[in-house]
């Protein structure tokens, strides 16, 4: 065999090899086990009230941790295929200043100029993403529907383009109670969000955010009294697992908490 020949086969080999590799499935690791929060950090002086009931991660928005409260993983991650079934309990609070969000990220307005606010039945959590909570991916009851990214939404110093990809384009949720199942896909920044099987936010560019970092499940809500003053998240969590995508990051934990 010459040294051409083989130096072609060769190419030919790795290239059927690197097609192969392409080609292959994720691989989905569990991240909660069903039975207890082993990988995941509990928030101190939570006092349990995030807990596991009946295989499912259950909350009761009642954490009595007096700093960050919500539920963070172990371990960091950086490009990966994340899976979870969510769904909200109940919605005890009435929320009073929802906005119509238009397609492009922006509110709908009244004939001043004002933004229309409605009140909603309303509970409100979601997932962090790399360790920070203006990644969150939202699960509520608000008309615009759950997946989008309020954090980057709402802010105002980001270009148009931005803030309406991370808009849904479409409102997926299934009814209060009912299970929901989230596959939220990071590839450098670029975020893509299914919500049970309809594709709601698109390849959405996130800048700026965080190259990896953990995930957190998020707590939302406060009480006077007996009396809810803010949505709470009344939500429970269950098939969370995750398919890393070729990349290493180092263990970490942390983020503020956001809408």
């Amino acid at each position: 065999m010459t040294a051409k020949l083989f130096a072609s086969l060769t190419a030919v080999a790795v290239l059927g090899l690197t097609t192969v590799a392409s080609g292959q499935q994720p691989k989905f690791a569990s991240i909660f086990n069903g039975k207890d929060l082993t990988g995941w950090k509990i928030p101190a002086g939570d006092n349990g009230h995030w807990k596991v009931v009946d295989g499912v991660i259950d909350y009761d928005a009642a954490s009595e941790a007096t700093g960050d409260k919500a539920l963070w993983s172990d371990k960091s991650y950086g490009d990966f295929i994340l899976r979870v079934d969510w769904r909200i309990k109940e919605t005890p609070y009435t929320n009073p200043n929802v906005y119509i969000v238009r397609p492009d990220g922006s509110h709908k307005k009244d004939a001043s100029g004002n933004d229309i606010r409605i009140p909603v039945p309303d509970s409100d959590s979601g997932i962090y993403l790399r360790g920070d909570g203006k990644s969150q991916v939202n699960i509520w009851n608000w008309p615009v529907g759950s997946g989008e990214v309020y954090g980057y939404r709402t802010d105002q110093k980001m270009p148009p383009v931005v803030r309406a990809a991370v808009t849904p384009s479409k409102h997926a949720d299934r009814n209060i109670g009912e299970w929901n199942t989230f596959e939220i896909t990071m590839r450098g920044s670029r975020l893509t969000v299914v919500l049970n099987g309809e594709t709601v936010i698109t390849n959405a560019e996130l800048p700026g955010i965080k190259p990896a970092g953990p995930i957190a499940l998020q707590h939302h809500g406060s009480k006077k009294g007996d009396v809810w003053t803010s949505p709470p998240s009344l939500v429970q969590f269950r098939n969370i697992s995750i398919a890393e995508l070729g990349s290493s990051a180092p263990k970490g934990s942390g983020g503020a908490d956001a809408r």
